[in-house]
């Protein structure tokens, strides 16, 4: 019997499975599984039809059955650092899979070395990856031979290891589990868990299913925990989703919908900061769209202006502020824009930014004197738009125009518009529900449609777009809010409350996308308690289930 196999079990070696694969192919087995986790985010190929797999599309299915490989490995191994190493393994093939599109934006756009820029990506997926290392060492020496109370553990420790990646270090969390769920059978219950509860029960079930496979005498028990998650996920979605929305869901649409124009002007990356390139052919673009549509609100991607207001031509501010500052001449339809542009100076600081022109409130000639909407970036890209500064010396080895900005408060107002609460973020802050849930804490100024502007374009044509797009949808579930997205080359799109795409611009093309949204008042369970408790709740409860662990550990 190989020494691998008798960790399965704390009791006995006569009682252990003879499958446990060697060494190496067990090692081969976690990174295979760690990449398909990554897959099923979203689906990155242009085969799978015959699977039912469209591109970009989330596998609900998938995301599990990687954990099961995983767990199925862990219950193989008699040591606890090699099941640090496991869990290390598997985390760090499963960001790599994700978010390779990285090389892109530091070696193809930040003239960055093809070696350094592996060497970064996979130093940072390998750094993230501790938490899912301490994760899987714990889980072994705490629940290993405990089909129910082992699986309870390790979703409770994956659960942390998820946490930790959105917190920790301000926080980097694409790709987590959870939005692979997005097109699964159990998505309704994001209005109620969010993401992170997704992934917690993904996790849960993959637990108990390996549990099974690895230990078939114990089928009572295992089946045991795998139908009791079953009935509470089923009865939950039951609940919670369309049939059940008006017993459970407060959250109702608004009677005036809203016309907007998403604009994406495809402005090549490598030419979107030059004065002889990218920077004309955006002002002028963008300028000839803001003076010449006829929507009720009109929007730009992040930093469609690539200036500083200063360093625009001379009469370009004013002729934007002449037009949406003025109240509409009889019989117009009311307009307004939100223009994405940097903001500030050397000496305070610059941010990423977006403006809000509108009509006066009071007469026009108070129009210069009226404050104008600004919405500053809050959570910032690490290396991407703030350093460290103990890794200035970065700044030296790649291109990165606008990387080093301050970042806006947490909680900014809404901008009001026609009846319209619209709460905006900026480019991968729509990772971060914690975040916007903070603006629905009062019921009466709750936002009643989010607004995501992002420039994907430092990704290139890759799978990154239709992540993030698949973020959004997740954010436009668990609020039950419309998310409208203007993006550089895309994915620009409407979102519905139920985290439909309705409409969308084909990714790489220049366009203009018209649309009426309709928004929407009240709040979801899950906006209610994130708003007031953020994610303490789910710290408090995978410690306590890893105390409880512990606790049981000692007694045996």
């Amino acid at each position: 019997m190989s020494s691998l196999d008798s960790a399965a079990l704390p009791v006995s070696r006569a009682d252990v499975s003879t499958v446990a694969l060697p060494s190496w192919r067990l090692l081969l087995l976690v990174f295979i599984a760690g990449c398909a986790h990554a897959l099923s985010i979203a689906w990155p190929f242009q085969f799978g039809s015959a699977l039912g797999l469209d591109y970009g599309q989330a596998v609900w299915w998938l995301q599990p059955l990687s954990l099961v490989a995983l767990v199925w490995s862990l219950q193989s191994r008699v040591s606890v650092g090699q099941a640090a190493w496991l869990g290390g393994l598997f985390a760090t093939a499963m960001q790599c899979a994700c978010w390779w599109w990285l090389f892109v934006s530091l070696h193809t756009y930040g003239g960055l070395a093809s070696p350094l820029a592996v060497l970064a990506i996979v130093g940072l997926a390998a750094f993230l990856g501790l938490y899912y290392a301490a994760a899987c060492a714990a889980y072994l020496a705490l629940g290993r031979g405990r089909a129910v109370g082992g699986a309870l553990l390790f979703a409770a420790l994956w659960l942390m290891a998820e946490l930790a990646r959105v917190q920790f270090f301000t926080g980097f969390p694409w790709g987590e589990g959870g939005y692979a769920q997005l097109d699964g059978p159990f998505v309704s219950l994001a209005k109620l868990v969010g993401v992170h509860g997704l992934s917690f029960g993904a996790a849960l079930f993959a637990a108990s299913l390996a549990g099974l496979l690895r230990q078939p005498r114990r089928l009572n028990a295992a089946l045991l925990a795998v139908g009791v998650l079953l009935a509470l996920v089923v009865s939950g979605a039951v609940a919670i989703g369309p049939s059940g929305l008006s017993r459970f869901s407060v959250v109702t649409p608004q009677t005036q919908a809203l016309s907007v124009t998403l604009l994406q002007g495809n402005i090549a990356q490598d030419q979107k900061f030059e004065a002889g390139g990218g920077i004309p052919d955006a002002l002028k673009w963008y300028g000839d769209q803001l003076m010449n549509s006829q929507s009720s609100l009109i929007v730009t991607p992040e930093t469609a202006l690539p200036l500083l207001p200063a360093q625009l031509p001379e009469g370009y501010i004013e002729n934007l502020l002449q037009r949406f500052n003025q109240p509409p001449a009889i019989g117009q339809v009311p307009m307004a824009a939100l223009i994405g542009i940097p903001l500030g100076n050397s000496q305070s600081g610059y941010t990423n930014s977006v403006i809000g022109l509108k009509p006066a409130l009071s007469s026009p000639e108070n129009a210069a004197a009226e404050p104008i909407y600004r919405y500053d970036k809050h959570h910032l890209v690490p290396f991407g738009e703030f350093v460290h500064p103990l890794f200035k010396w970065f700044l030296a080895l790649v291109n990165i125009p606008l990387s080093d900005f301050s970042r806006g408060d947490v909680s900014q107002p809404s901008f009001d518009w026609q009846g319209q609460r619209i709460a905006l973020n900026i480019c991968y802050e729509d990772l971060f529900g914690e975040d916007l849930a903070a603006r629905f804490k009062d019921r009466l100024s709750a936002p009643t449609l989010l607004l995501n502007v992002s420039n994907i374009g430092w990704f290139g044509d890759t799978i990154a777009v239709e992540q993030h797009l698949n973020i959004s949808r997740m954010r436009a579930i668990e609020f039950e809010r419309p998310m409208l997205r203007a993006t550089n080359t895309g994915a620009t799109a409407m979102i519905d409350y139920r985290g439909e795409v309705l409409h969308s611009l084909p990714p790489q093309t220049r366009g203009a996308l018209a649309v009426q949204v309709q928004g929407r008042n009240g709040i979801t369970p899950y906006a209610w308690w994130v708003a007031r408790l953020q994610l303490w709740p789910w710290w408090l409860l995978g410690l306590g289930l890893t105390l409880l662990a512990w606790l049981g550990r000692r007694r045996v």
